[in-house]
């Protein structure tokens, strides 16, 4: 019995798809099939908006967030508290802040996590600009990185490095989530949860 094959350019919409996180091949050929049979209300406007996006939206200067200015709109922005600096590991950790609404300092994007496994070393990320930034006044530092082991590793890297710039460095508050039942957590969670137990 013959299989039926999708033609080279479904092929080729299918492989990108599943090069995008999250998406898998079936997942990928999933999403091909919903754009190709709404092509008029899905697939011509996100060709629109994906080639809009590719000429016009950028790295922001000082922060490394991504926008259609640089420096960006939370970089311009006046009623942020620039001797606050929150440093994240990627544009979307700072976009879940924003979304959450708890910080109203500025951001510094590191473009990734310690690793030697992976060849990330100090000099790929973006260390030293956060340092000169420091250095022009900033009274504390938030390290939102995230909680793992290459997270963890970043932090101790940043925190040595900051020493020597007289700055004070907080980091997020590691544990039980808000609503979370302790028989769910996993082991990790729960000794961070105990290490960081504070007054009631």
């Amino acid at each position: 019995m013959a299989t039926h094959t999708a033609g080279p350019e479904i092929e080729r919409l299918i492989q990108l798809l599943a090069r995008l996180p999250g998406l898998g091949p079936r997942s990928a050929r999933r999403a091909a099939l919903a754009l190709l049979k709404k092509r008029e209300a899905l697939l011509e406007p996100l060709g629109a908006a994906m080639r809009e996006a590719a000429a016009s939206i950028k790295l922001c200067e000082i922060c490394g967030n991504l926008d259609s200015t640089s420096p960006c709109a939370l970089c311009r922005d006046e009623s942020r508290d620039p001797r606050l600096l929150c440093v994240v590991e990627d544009v979307a950790d700072l976009w879940a802040l924003e979304r959450a609404g708890v910080f109203r300092g500025r951001y510094h994007v590191l473009g990734g996590a310690l690793s030697a496994l992976d060849g990330i070393t100090p000099e790929r990320l973006n260390v030293a600009s956060l340092l000169s930034r420091v250095r022009q006044g900033v009274d504390e530092v938030v390290l939102a990185v995230n909680a793992t082991v290459e997270g963890q590793t970043t932090a101790h890297y940043l925190m040595d490095a900051l020493a020597s710039c007289g700055v004070k460095v907080t980091r997020l508050a590691h544990g039980v989530p808000v609503g979370g039942e302790l028989d769910y957590l996993d082991e990790g969670t729960l000794s961070a949860a105990f290490k960081a137990r504070r007054g009631f």
